[in-house]
């Protein structure tokens, strides 16, 4: 694990990198507990195995800490994370919000956290296995919210599109709809394509040839669908681009630069700021792909 962390993108203190939050207090914190800081002790196994599931107890003492050094004064505070952060964000939104006091501007984003629990192509529901394995590994129940673990399989609790019904603190949602992450681990795990149909595609998206394309265009629809609700809070945000990416507020080149993707005129950290601080209504959605020029598309191929 690197010492030291570079701070870019919604982290800079650079006001031509991050014009609303530049010269805000940053902390990072790292994350080191396969479970998005919600496993519990009780959960570790008794018989000398070195794992151990405190997740829960981490995110407890690093809020603790900081409050002492006087996060239990701010005035202003915005909780984010991108993949297993952005779903942390999620799952510990309403908790950072009771912290704080109660005439804080307290809001939360998710970043590529909105993990869809959807079939594989070949109609498994890989991650959602997955998630059930961990679910049960790290005993994340405790972690979640009440009513959802009563009224449904508890672990699909865990999952963003059941967490942000319950979720009662201002949230915003970055996510790409052609998340590349996504694709390579719930649309396309490698399991689900033996004879490699799929490999161009999974590593970039301009080698998908149309039938490829038309599935990773439903994948998108689930996206929205799983977000229509969402769509309609009054204090929500969102800005869901048409771009193969995956995390994008960290990094300087698609949290706000000349070249960062952008949806009617305006930059992720532009639409985040606009929400944040209630300038405007920013719920962005982007057209299908390949719509958006602006787009900065990954491609793993270099290099093969």
């Amino acid at each position: 694990m690197d010492r030291l962390v570079l701070f870019s993108g919604i982290l800079s203190r650079r006001p031509s990198q991050n014009p609303d939050f530049y010269n805000w207090n940053k902390v990072k914190i790292r994350y080191c507990d396969g479970a998005s800081l919600a496993g519990h002790p009780e959960s570790e196994f008794k018989n000398g195995t070195e794992l151990f599931f405190r997740g829960q107890l981490i995110w407890e003492a690093l809020i603790n800490e900081l409050l002492s050094l006087g996060l239990s004064n701010a005035k202003q505070a915005l909780l984010s994370g991108c993949s297993a952060g952005g779903l942390a964000t999620l799952i510990h939104c309403d908790d950072f919000r009771d912290h704080l006091p109660k005439d804080a501007s307290v809001k939360c984003l998710a970043d590529a956290g909105f993990f869809l629990d959807e079939p594989d192509i070949l109609g498994n529901h890989t991650m959602r296995a997955f998630y059930q394995d961990v679910f049960q590994l790290q005993g994340i129940a405790k972690s979640l919210h009440k009513n959802c673990v009563r009224r449904m399989e508890p672990s699909k609790c865990i999952f963003p599109q059941e967490i942000i019904k319950n979720v009662r603190t201002p949230l915003f949602i970055v996510n790409p709809a052609y998340d590349f992450w996504q694709i390579r681990h719930i649309l396309v795990p490698d399991a689900s394509d033996p004879h490699g149909y799929w490999t161009k595609c999974r590593l970039n998206i301009q080698k998908c040839n149309s039938s490829q394309i038309e599935t990773l265009q439903g994948f998108r629809g689930s996206l929205l669908i799983s977000l229509s609700e969402f769509q309609k809070a009054e204090e929500g945000g969102m800005f869901i681009d048409s771009c193969f990416i995956h995390c994008q507020t960290w990094m300087a080149e698609t949290w706000h630069s000349p070249n960062s993707p952008r949806i009617n005129n305006k930059t992720i950290a532009e639409s985040v700021g606009d929400w944040y601080f209630n300038r405007n209504v920013s719920k962005q959605i982007n057209c299908p792909y390949p719509c958006n020029p602006t787009c900065y598309n990954m491609d793993f191929t270099r290099g093969l």
